[in-house]
């Protein structure tokens, strides 16, 4: 998912006394950062270039620059060698991360035309030109001196692994400036007595930078009994388009499965609502039951639309969710259910709701004679997750409330799944599913995590990075 709406600054160093001596070399430079720039634009953010800095002045211009413009981070070119205090002044008031680019022209020097030059001007001049991991360390060690959290990446204008780095972090700082304005709704309360989905919301927010909107049952209520039969109608074809609907789901079902959908999206769009999390059990007969008894379908349909919702009040979970979903990786609400130690795999699943953008197949909707753990009946998704790499994200808070990610990169694979109305597939894992349970397990995680489709560790590496939040990966 990219949006222009992510500004991101870059700016190049040298040093102004070398221009005079060397003829051309400042126009070589800006024209290297010309590239840089229009590979990072590419990227579907608003780049903000703050030119070449080469002076104390320069830096001060840059810095304003930056922060009048609301970057969401800033890469440093290294064009040429550069006085670090033409470099501290910019990270220091602006006060945002900062990716330090070591990328050299050229992979490699002509030795025998370089220096078949017979010109020394000329040649340091040329030298001066491919000389940026001269400033590297110096950039370094005053950053660690003045306390800056930066990164580096390293290597030249033509390396893919280079720029494959660089774009993961556009992404991270894409996703890191979604969070931050994403508004996360909290609907009912905790599954009682799930200790590890208990979450402080404060933390979240302090780490996130998102909103909690705390909303209420009697408004859901208020908005399904104004649903009216045209709506109700008009949500069962969209039923039936994005579900493969069981010819076991009874038609008083999927009505009603409809009418809750319709007061869900209501109450999206009343919040302006990017992610909710939700749980409510209420007692026999009150409406409150009929309406958490037939939320499943509406869930999965928001989480299709980029708004995942997370059951039994997973607020960390829902976090991890919508992470996945910038990512583009989908974000599908699973806990772990059984290993086949005979095949080397581990099934998670759930029952809903489910991603659309990752099923292996159309999501199947079917009815279940029982919600397991949970009070009456109703209907609920049928899913796998496609074939091929996955990544499992949670957000993990520890002792003394602190947050942090856990990450592992593994593959869903085909074979026998259960046929229980829920959203379960088969996942193997580099380090074995006895290694891996373990492994996830004392990581300190809650029970529930978020799947989503692809290699995603390194995205979500850069993103802790970006959050101050410690990363851990299992494989």
């Amino acid at each position: 998912m990219k949006t222009n709406a992510v500004k991101v600054g870059l700016f190049g160093i040298g040093l102004d006394t070398y221009w005079p001596q060397f003829k051309g070399l400042r126009a070589r430079l800006t024209g290297y950062q010309a590239v840089i720039g229009k590979r990072i634009a590419g990227e579907g953010v608003t780049l903000v270039d703050a030119g070449l800095v080469d002076s104390p002045k320069r830096a001060r211009a840059a810095a304003e620059l930056f922060r009048r413009e609301g970057v969401e981070v800033i890469f440093l070119y290294v064009a040429t060698y550069a006085l670090s205090s033409t470099v501290l002044p910019v990270v220091q008031q602006a006060r945002v991360p900062v990716i330090v680019l070591n990328l050299q022209p050229v992979p490699q020097l002509d030795y025998q035309k370089f220096n078949a030059l017979g010109d020394r001007g000329l040649m340091t001049g040329i030298w001066l030109e491919h000389c940026q991991s001269c400033s590297a360390p110096e950039i370094a060690c005053v950053f660690n001196r003045a306390g800056i959290a930066y990164h580096l990446v390293t290597g030249h204008l033509q390396d893919d692994e280079a720029w494959r780095e660089i774009a993961d972090w556009v992404a991270a700082a894409r996703v890191a400036a979604a969070l931050r304005g994403n508004r996360v709704g909290v609907l009912g309360h905790y599954y009682c007595g799930m200790l590890d989905v208990y979450s402080d919301l404060t933390q979240q927010s302090a780490a996130f930078g998102n909103h909690f909107e705390l909303v209420e049952m009697c408004e859901l209520h208020a908005l399904r009994a104004r649903v009216t039969g045209a709506q109700v109608a008009a949500k069962l074809k969209v039923f039936r388009a994005q579900f493969a609907v069981s010819p076991e789901c009874a038609a008083a079902e999927l009505k009603r499965a409809a009418r809750t959908s319709c007061a869900l999206d209501a109450l999206v769009a009343a919040h302006n609502l990017g992610a909710l999390a939700y749980y409510y059990e209420s007692v026999e007969g009150n409406p409150y039951q009929d309406i958490v008894t037939s939320v499943i379908a509406g869930n999965t349909l928001l989480t299709g639309r980029h708004v995942p919702v997370a059951g039994e009040c997973e607020v960390k979970n829902v976090q991890a969710m919508k992470i996945m979903d910038l990512l583009g990786a989908g974000g599908s609400f699973s806990e772990f259910y059984l290993a086949d130690f005979k095949d080397d795999v581990v099934y998670l699943g759930h029952d809903g709701p489910a991603h659309f953008a990752i099923a292996e197949g159309r999501v199947g909707l079917v009815p279940l004679p029982v919600y397991h753990g949970k009070p009456g009946k109703g209907l609920s998704i049928q899913m796998t997750v496609k074939h091929g790499p996955v990544t499992l994200l949670s957000v993990v808070q520890g002792a003394g409330g602190k947050l942090s990610l856990l990450v592992a990169e593994g593959e869903s694979v085909a074979g026998p799944v259960l046929q229980i109305g829920n959203t379960n597939s088969r996942y193997r894992f580099s380090l074995g599913a006895k290694a891996f349970m373990n492994a996830w397990s004392k990581a300190g995680p809650a029970h529930h995590c978020a799947i989503g489709v692809g290699q995603r560790a390194a995205h979500i590496e850069k993103l802790g990075a970006l959050l101050r939040l410690d990363v851990q990966r299992v494989c």
